[in-house]
């Protein structure tokens, strides 16, 4: 069995923020965000996270989908582990991640329980040019792994150690807990450190190995916000050039923004200024012009969006959305739609072929195949109280400036006349007038202005 302990208790205070740590934004999802979903890719069969500052903010947004253990106060890396006890008498290999490193990525993770192999101690690694304040990887004259010290604890030699702690560990879970009570706060921050483990392994025979990441970027804990923007820039690098070389067209991509959790088609052209949130399916041979926003999003085959905002919704094949227009909350738009300028949809399915081409909102609607909307038209779907559904069969012809009142039905290949406000039921084929008879007063508009 794979399990996991977080260690996302701290508050963090070179953020200078109110929110926990582990809560800032990365891109697209906090950073605790990441980590779990690179542990879930991992396969990761039970998570534990231990919280301490800000603990409900963690428990708000990740709910039931991990365990829980506080740690109160925080005395240490340790003492965060010990809290977990909800994983005491599990078998097969623990992990124990810090919460703060959002870029190490589910392969890493993977590679870290690999070549773990028979050890019962494996610490991840990397070498830094600038090892700055991290924690020290000491070694053997014959290369094995002697212990770790924490920045704070080295002497001059240690300091001068370029390979670092990178505050994940793959363990035993039974020698883990057996040998937790062994750790001791008799160090300069009088705190329990989870690297004393190492040494306290070695004593007892068993084998400690340490596994090198290759990428030191990945493994960086984030722990103010301009490590935080740099973070965004190693993210946004990552997935661009992973694009680019599965066959993607990015035209600048260091103004494309493009989540993890995002597949994108071969052929499909992306232009400057897009921001992908969420997970998104983008089909092939797509165009996706600048100020383009999507977050949970499915585009189809041979689509093309101009300047548009689409969350949560389905766009089909061979369809056009914008410029400017804005589709959200479960809207679905079949195949060869055409959408134009200013045109917002909400919780609304559009029929093949169907057409809407400027200034218009569509909410809670069910529309048919080859509809026309003229500029204009409104579904009115709120009565200040409750939202009520508009069906519009194949066919229809809606003209400018038409307001329908919800609910209400609009047969096949019916007609409603330009300016008309539309409560009741239009059947098939028929045509709906709703508007009073102009009356002209002769000579009255030169009256007027003379006044």
């Amino acid at each position: 069995m794979r399990s996991a302990i977080v260690m996302a208790a701290g508050k963090g205070t070179r953020m200078m923020s109110n929110k926990t740590k582990t809560m800032h934004q990365l891109f697209d999802k906090p950073m605790i965000g990441h980590v779990y979903a690179h542990l879930k890719k991992a396969n990761i069969d039970r998570i534990v996270m231990v919280v301490g500052h800000g603990a409900e903010q963690i428990q708000e947004y990740l709910k039931d989908t991990v365990e829980y253990a506080i740690q109160q106060p925080q005395l240490g890396t340790g003492h965060a582990v010990m809290q977990a006890q909800q994983l005491k008498n599990e078998s097969g290999k623990t992990l124990i991640f810090n919460g703060d490193c959002p870029l190490v990525q589910p392969e890493t993770i993977e590679r870290l329980f690999e070549e773990s192999g028979n050890a019962q101690f494996a610490v991840l690694t990397t070498v830094l040019d600038d090892p700055a304040r991290y924690g020290r990887i000491v070694r053997n004259a014959d290369g094995s792994v002697q212990k770790i010290v924490e920045f704070k604890d080295c002497d001059e030699e240690e300091k001068k150690i370029r390979e670092i702690n990178v505050g994940i560990y793959c363990v035993d879970n039974e020698l883990l807990w057996k040998y937790l009570p062994e750790l001791s706060d008799d160090n300069a921050a009088k705190e329990y450190y989870v690297t004393d483990l190492v040494e306290i392994f070695l004593k007892h025979g068993h084998t400690v190995t340490a596994v090198v990441g290759s990428d030191p970027k990945e493994m960086i804990g984030i722990n103010d916000r301009k490590m935080l923007a740099e973070a965004t820039k190693y993210l946004q690098s990552r997935v661009n050039t992973y694009w680019m070389e599965h066959g993607v067209t990015l035209l600048d991509p260091a103004t494309t923004f493009i989540s993890e959790d995002t597949v994108i088609g071969t052929d499909t052209v992306i232009y400057p200024g897009v921001v992908m949130q969420g997970a998104n399916t983008i089909g092939e041979e797509c165009t996706l012009y600048p100020g383009c926003f999507f977050e949970n999003v499915t585009i189809g085959n041979g689509t093309t969006i101009i300047s548009s905002r689409i969350t949560d919704s389905i766009v089909g094949n061979h369809t056009t959305v914008g410029p400017n227009s804005h589709l959200r909350n479960h809207s679905e738009l079949a195949d060869d739609v055409r959408i134009g300028n200013f045109v917002e949809l909400k919780n609304t399915k559009l029929g093949y072929n169907t057409k809407c081409a400027h200034l218009t909102y569509l909410g809670d609607s069910d529309v048919g195949a080859k509809v026309n909307f003229g500029c204009g038209v409104v579904t009115v779907n709120y009565d200040g109280k409750h939202k009520f559904r508009t069906e519009i069969e194949d066919g229809a012809f809606i003209g400018s400036n038409v307001n329908l009142i919800a609910p209400v039905h609009v047969g096949k290949n019916a007609l409603l006349a330009a300016g008309s406000t539309i409560n009741q039921d239009v059947e098939d084929g028929d045509m709906a007038i709703a508007r009073p008879r102009q009356m002209v007063k002769k000579g009255y508009g030169d009256q007027y202005k003379k006044k």
